[in-house]
């Protein structure tokens, strides 16, 4: 949404998401109404306990990161943090490193990065678990710049931790295990034809040229979006939201369009 679309109920907010500067369209009503109140739960819950986590999930430009980074901001006031998941990527030398069969041939796994099988869910499970032994634990970031992970670029000492990320809630044996973790989640949806032209537009936008974000689309975020939407496991979602055409989200039901 940009800024003449803006209306009455929101506002922009810059913010640094990523390492990359943003702007957060924020719609209050979803902010104060819908998700601070049910984060200042999570607050409540929290006392007497070293750390409580909230998973925020959703499929690839559905801009959670950018959610995940306002509520962070937004809810300072209860003790929260937020942390994404990106910097649990196996290195770029590792993915490069390893193989998968595809149709066409051998290519390394580099060639599918963002995928569920390019990240380290056991560091990620180690890390959730210190979180709760430890006051302060040392999470990895994913520098967007350098394309690549950051070990220990933050410092999570917060009760209330907002963890986001595309597979956190996948019906899968590797990332089932994590909502063990987790006391409230959180899914936003999208139909896959806003979803493709946001992915195209943010590569483009990175440098890309049109035909070659649409071959990335097809060879690998197209998958992720159907992952992301089909194989979440709606059971364990607490809170669905949905972004729309104009940038905005709110509650509702989800779209198998």
């Amino acid at each position: 949404m940009t800024r003449s679309q803006t209306p009455a109920q929101t506002h922009v907010r810059p913010l640094l998401v990523n390492g990359l500067a943003v702007e957060a369209v924020v719609d209050r009503h979803v902010i104060d109404d819908v998700l601070l109140p049910r984060l200042e739960e999570a607050s409540a819950a929290s006392r007497g306990q070293r750390r409580t986590y909230v998973f925020l999930a959703a499929p690839p430009a559905t801009g959670k990161s950018v959610l995940a980074a306002l509520l962070a901001h937004e809810g300072r006031h209860l003790g929260l943090d937020a942390v994404g998941i990106d910097g649990f990527h196996y290195p770029n030398d590792h993915l490069a490193s390893r193989y998968v069969d595809t149709p066409s041939g051998r290519v390394p796994l580099s060639r599918f990065k963002g995928s569920p099988d390019t990240f380290d869910t056991t560091a990620l499970d180690q890390c959730l678990a210190a979180g709760l032994d430890h006051d302060v634990v040392d999470w990895p970031g994913y520098d967007r710049t350098l394309h690549d992970v950051v070990p220990g670029a933050h410092r999570v000492d917060a009760a209330v931790v907002l963890v986001e990320g595309n597979w956190l809630l996948l019906d899968d044996p590797r990332w089932s295990p994590l909502t063990r973790y987790s006391s409230f989640n959180v899914f936003i949806d999208a139909a896959p034809s806003l979803l493709r032209d946001r992915l195209i537009d943010r590569k483009m936008r990175g440098g890309a040229s049109r035909a070659e974000a649409e071959e990335f689309y097809e060879r690998s975020d197209r998958r992720n979006i159907e992952l992301a939407r089909t194989r979440t496991d709606r059971s364990k979602v607490d809170l669905l939201l949905r972004l729309h055409p104009d940038g905005s989200i709110s509650q509702g039901d989800s779209t198998h369009e």
